[in-house]
């Protein structure tokens, strides 16, 4: 029984639903000038915002390695597959002639380049020397 109603709520959800949305095709957005900077489009703007969260998404972890000078707990793989494709959306955005697409993705690519960057260097230096016996690897105060 309560299975039934269920299904004749979805349903007549469904319904309501396909009655409201039947009258939206005149509700198509205008890609119009911004009010605030007019040479660029509100769409430009709305990416631009979105491109900004996204880009520096990855910055407090670049930040956290360089103040503790090392790479635990980073992984570069996600840095690197992240960067690479986003070499692919900078070139998409060239074919679009996408402002944001393009500033951002820049942006990112040397951020997530940077992580893969550093994370190898203090990788290095983290690396113990293989001649080095314990006692001078640990020096004691």
């Amino acid at each position: 029984m309560r299975a039934n109603g269920l299904d004749r709520m979805a349903c007549g959800l469904l319904f309501m639903s396909v009655v409201v949305l039947g009258g939206c095709e005149g509700l198509v957005p205008h890609d119009t000038s911004s009010l605030l900077l007019p040479s660029l489009s509100r769409s430009e703007v709305l990416g631009f915002i979105a491109g900004f969260g996204t880009t520096f998404a990855a910055v407090p972890d670049l930040i956290k390695m360089l103040r503790r000078r090392s790479s635990r707990g980073m992984n570069p793989t996600m840095a690197a597959i992240t960067g690479a494709f986003q070499i692919v959306w900078v070139y998409y955005g060239l074919l679009i002639l996408a402002r944001p697409v393009i500033a951002w993705n820049l942006v990112a690519v040397l951020i997530n380049f940077g992580s893969v960057a550093a994370y190898a260097r203090f990788a290095r230096l983290e690396r113990p020397d293989p001649g080095a016996t314990s006692s001078t690897m640990h020096p004691r105060a």
